[in-house]
């Protein structure tokens, strides 16, 4: 039997910045896009929507999909699905302190100079890029580390 979680990123793009987490616990820390567990039986883009809203206060819309990063663990028979998704859309007022980590806005081109979890530096400027991407990351379990690293672009 295979494993599979699923979840969304949604990056919110205002002009020349998006808006970042400042994420500071847990093993995932860094500055992150908005996003986190899909809930059954929720759609993956109703999940992004309520992310956003849950994490940031904002209301996004038109929510364009740009690709798929997925962790594959075979020696767990495991696969771990993140659908990314942009917008320029959205309304509403940041919430002064989530859970998750304070909401900022980010210069795009500062955003490199920030502290990120690789998963999210490596997808990044694929937000911006046209069409969609889709990067699987093969997991070592022996040496609990990524392995292999495959990225499409289409």
């Amino acid at each position: 039997m295979i494993n599979y979680k699923i979840w969304t990123l949604c990056m919110v793009q205002r002009g020349d910045e998006v808006l970042l987490l400042d994420r500071q616990h847990d093993h995932f820390k860094g500055f992150i896009p908005p996003g986190g567990k899909v809930e059954f039986p929720e759609s993956i883009t109703a999940a992004a929507i309520r992310e956003v809203k849950e994490e940031t206060g904002l209301d996004v819309h038109s929510l364009v999909y740009k690709g798929l990063y997925e962790y594959v663990n075979t020696t767990k028979k495991a696969r771990y699905m993140i659908f990314n998704y942009l917008t320029t859309d959205f309304s509403g007022t940041l919430i002064e302190d989530s859970v998750e980590g304070k909401a900022m806005w980010v210069k795009i081109a500062d955003a490199e100079k920030l502290p990120m979890q690789t998963s999210i530096r490596r997808r990044f400027p694929l937000f911006f890029e046209e069409g969609t991407f889709e990067i699987q990351v093969e997991w070592n379990e022996e040496k609990n580390c990524e392995g292999a690293v495959h990225i499409r672009r289409t």
